[in-house]
């Protein structure tokens, strides 16, 4: 695909200066349709309505950079979102002129970063990307002059996300890099783990945790004391018999496991820790589901450690065992109608560390992974009794209707004889989405709704796959190789839409459409105007990401507005939510009776 650059020039510029143009171009009549601040890359997307050529200013006092958009509409008001990330306070978009559109990244007070990094890349006329580089904190100098921080004070770049129990001991969760760790027993009461040069996520929730698991009794994340930068994570130990290993991932992230052999670390005493199985090579000799199909037992011929998350790439749940090897003839289990999971991969990603990729079916949960002996760990496959709910509302809304009678689905095309449906969940993780009236997060709404959503569609044998299943951030483009790489019949987008805070009257559904997605659309549509009883805002054409790159009918549902007055406190109780599944449902089914 060409890319649409051209040269480009930054300034930085005090309040009163004029704006310096980036792309000179005349610009054509467009629209502002999409626009997503990626965390993880300090990363700005955007999408038109026709071809435009951005214009940039950074302004100081306090520190902005200004994006306009030449001959461009924006459909909606301002409307202001944080965006979490570290130096970056949020991002404001709105109508500047009659004729242009204006993108606002606020820094947070006290940063300021370098102009001649800040990239534009032109994927095509009507897709842009802006890279920024991390802030910096200003200091200031003799001169008066603001100038950025030092390396040392910057630090690593390592920044400390939370810390997990696992089945076997702790993990301190990192991103940006590995880390590297020194470990301390001060006293027989107390653990510490220092990771210099790294710093404490403005997305950690608590700090302190009470524990009582592997002889922890509480712990505390702080930063270093002293002049030099760094975390401190302090154990309190409960029990003071146990030596303690800690290792730094190569994939980011420290493993922390109590040891009962070995010499023990003496007070005051530093040491990095080795992994239990570097000194042997572990073989993967089995993986099998259990007959009733509620767990995946991977079987070792010694004993092993591992490490698992949810992998951003594919979207699958990921086990990393290190020091280990794939047996001979090994082979994943299959798939099976109406079974746990969608697929399992087995990857040797290089001599020394084993991958286990699990796709979990809809409305299945990865549950605890346990170990029954050292050489066999458990992973739990687990559907989900009740759905969880988004934060509740004093505001009295009508009762969950009864259930409703659903029209049967026609044959399938698909090879076990059900219709495929994708259902997406919108942003998640470190992207709240939408914030609104109370603090309402459209991430927690949409989560909720697209869950029972694959419940009843389920429950009216449709197989149902989800994007995601929980609350984690996933970005648009595997979103929609999911979809295509399943074949599915349709795909449904869930959103709840916003406004600027100043614009409470604002309320009511939108649905989208790009293409093939018209008719699906309108279906869906009228059943939620029926269902719920809210207001019209109209069947729209729009050109965002998930409904141009799918292969098959695609929709994304605006299904209310979280700074509304009549929206929001609906959407924060549990059974108007539960209306809006089942009306979902309703048109969805309705649809696939004569797609």
């Amino acid at each position: 695909m060409r890319n649409w650059v051209k040269p480009q020039i930054f300034s930085w510029l005090l309040p009163a200066a004029t704006a310096v143009l980036l792309l000179s171009a005349p610009a054509q009549a467009a629209r502002l349709e999409y626009w997503r601040f990626d965390t993880a890359q300090n990363r700005l997307h955007f999408t038109t309505a026709g071809g435009v050529q951005p214009k940039a200013q950074l302004i100081a006092n306090p520190t902005r950079l200004v994006i306009d958009l030449p001959g461009t509409t924006l459909d909606r008001s301002t409307v202001t979102q944080p965006v979490g990330s570290p130096g970056f306070e949020s991002i404001r978009v709105g109508q500047f002129e009659s004729d242009t559109a204006r993108l606002v990244i606020e820094l947070s007070p006290g940063y300021t970063l370098d102009p001649q990094q800040v990239q534009f890349r032109g994927i095509t006329p009507t897709e842009w990307t802006v890279d920024l580089p991390t802030p910096q904190r200003i200091g200031t100098a003799s001169s008066g002059s603001a100038v950025a921080a030092s390396p040392a004070q910057s630090g690593s770049g390592v920044q400390i996300e939370n810390v997990q129990v696992t089945p076997d001991g702790f993990f301190i969760r990192t991103r940006g890099g590995q880390p590297q760790v020194k470990m301390e027993r001060n006293s027989d009461r107390s653990l510490y783990v220092d990771i210099p040069g790294a710093t404490i996520s403005p997305n950690m929730g608590s700090r302190d945790q009470l524990f009582d698991r592997h002889g922890v009794a509480r712990m505390s994340v702080r930063p270093l004391e002293g002049s030099d930068p760094g975390v401190r994570v302090t154990f309190v130990l409960s029990d003071t018999n146990s030596n303690w290993q800690v290792t730094a991932s190569n994939l980011g992230g420290v493993v922390v496991l109590p040891s009962p052999q070995g010499p023990r670390v003496g007070s005051g005493s530093v040491a990095m820790a080795q992994n239990p199985s570097s000194d042997r090579m572990v073989t993967i000799e089995g993986i099998e589901l259990q007959q009733d199909g509620s767990q995946l037992l991977i079987q070792s011929n010694q004993p092993f450690t591992y490490t698992s998350e949810w992998d951003r790439t594919s979207g699958a749940y990921r086990i990393v065992i290190p020091s280990a090897q794939l047996g001979n003839g090994v082979q994943p289990p299959q798939s099976t109608n109406r079974g746990a999971f969608l697929w399992v991969k087995l990857q040797q990603e290089d001599p020394q560390t084993v991958a286990i990729l699990v796709q979990p079916a809809a409305g299945v949960r990865i549950g605890p992974l346990t170990q029954p002996s050292p050489q066999l760990l458990s992973v739990t496959l687990q559907r989900p009794g009740n759905v969880a709910a988004a934060p509740n509302s004093r505001t009295s809304v009508p009762t969950a209707p009864a259930p409703m009678n659903y029209p049967a689905p026609s044959p399938m095309r698909s090879r076990d004889g059900r219709r495929v449906v994708v259902i997406d969940a919108g942003h998640g993780g470190r992207d709240p989405g939408a914030v609104g009236i109370g603090g309402l997060q459209e991430k927690g709404v949409v989560m909720d709704i697209s869950n029972q959503v694959a419940r009843l569609l389920e429950q009216n044998g449709v197989q149902v796959v989800m994007t995601r299943q929980d609350d984690r951030e996933i970005d648009l483009a595997p979103r929609v190789q999911l979809a295509n790489r399943v074949n599915a019949d349709i795909f449904v987008s869930i959103h709840a839409n916003a406004i600027d805070m100043s614009r409470p009257d604002v309320n009511g559904i939108e649905t989208y459409y790009y293409s093939s997605g018209q008719r699906l659309a309108q279906t869906i549509h009228n059943s939620l105007l029926q269902g719920t009883g809210a207001r019209d805002r109209r069947v729209r054409q729009a050109r965002f990401y998930v409904l141009r790159h799918t292969s098959m009918p695609a929709v994304l549902l605006e299904v209310g507005f979280v700074t509304g007055a009549e929206d929001a406190p609906r959407l924060a109780n549990a059974a108007y939510r539960t209306q809006l599944a089942q009306a979902i449902v309703q048109g969805i089914l309705q649809y696939l009776q004569n797609p």
